[in-house]
């Protein structure tokens, strides 16, 4: 849990800049005051124009309050399932099967002999539940922070930015866009499973634990693609966190608050802004994932080696 939090919170105050451009580029046509971003390089200078450079950093605070508790709850659960599932019982004989690498660096252990594959899946799966629905109100205040048109009062901090949502929406408010979050769950389902995999085929012929540019390599390469392969979700989920629905005299909703579901959300985008809608800001989020994650793994697993090496396991 450490070595995530750790990992994440470097990550995170690293590219919250581009963190801010995507976001915006996202929720464009779905926020009012953001019809006139065209670009990356557009949306730059519009931030750096009315706000400055403190704009490119607006949400760090609730960003990293979000990373710190995602990748420890990630990280842990991640290593923990493997460690429970993938583990031979105590008496077995191993018998001649296959062994795998452990995400840790302390050796190999034998991680479900036959399907390794399936053991990561379902680990990276259940990792990105548990950290998403924990941390998901962290990430609608976030999209709120770097999205707030800027003739709104704006928040003060991450804390008054809960009470307005909480007096204004509710509860609910807190959990908008968490089925779309879920879905996105596919994303880490591809790239851990890759991740472990190029690790498996860049060390196969070492004795030695990988090198820094080596887990570069192979975390830069796993989140690329599974950027590339999930990112719509990651649109539609803005879309429904900057949604608004306020609460009424009598606990209520407004009346004329629309609301949608997933399906008809993705059908609004693609018939009123076309399919590349659904890829607004991907340029962007490679920019920002890419080395995001791999300093994420790689800071993870420099931690993870030196934990170790203080708590005596080579």
């Amino acid at each position: 849990m450490i070595a995530g939090a750790g990992g994440g919170l470097v990550a995170s105050v690293a590219t919250c800049p581009l963190d801010v451009v995507k976001t915006k580029l996202q929720a464009q046509r779905a926020v009012h005051g953001h019809e006139a971003y065209e670009g990356v390089v557009a949306t730059v200078k519009n931030i750096l124009k009315h706000d400055g450079i403190r704009g490119m950093y607006r949400g760090l605070g609730p960003t990293i309050l979000g990373y710190l508790p995602t990748w420890a709850i990630y990280f842990a659960v991640y290593d923990g399932i493997k460690r429970k599932f993938g583990e031979r019982p105590v008496g077995e004989v191993d018998g001649g099967r296959h062994v795998y690498p452990a995400a840790q660096v302390k050796g190999y252990q034998p991680l479900a002999r036959e399907h390794p594959w399936t053991l990561h899946i379902l680990s990276a799966m259940a990792a990105g539940a548990t950290s998403t629905i924990c941390t998901n109100p962290l990430w609608v205040i976030k999209t709120r922070f770097m999205t707030q048109p800027r003739e709104e009062g704006r928040y003060r901090h991450t804390l008054d930015a809960a009470l307005t949502i909480y007096r204004t929406e509710g509860w609910r408010a807190f959990f908008r866009g968490l089925l779309p979050s879920l879905l996105g769950i596919t994303h880490v389902a591809v790239q851990f499973p890759l991740y472990e995999h190029l690790k498996r085929v860049a060390g196969r012929d070492r004795t030695e634990p990988l090198t820094a540019t080596q887990i570069l390599g192979c975390s830069a390469t796993a989140k690329m693609t599974a950027s590339i392969v999930t990112y719509p979700h990651e649109v539609v989920r803005t879309r429904f966190q900057t949604e608004k629905r306020l609460l009424n005299g009598n606990g209520g909703h407004e009346p004329n608050t629309e609301r949608r579901g997933i399906i008809r959300m993705t059908q609004h985008i693609v018939t009123h802004e076309g399919w590349r809608a659904l890829y607004r800001g991907l340029s962007v989020n490679l920019v920002r994932t890419v080395p995001n994650s791999a300093v994420t793994m790689l800071t993870y697993e420099m931690l993870v080696r030196s934990l170790n090496r203080r708590s005596g396991f080579s």
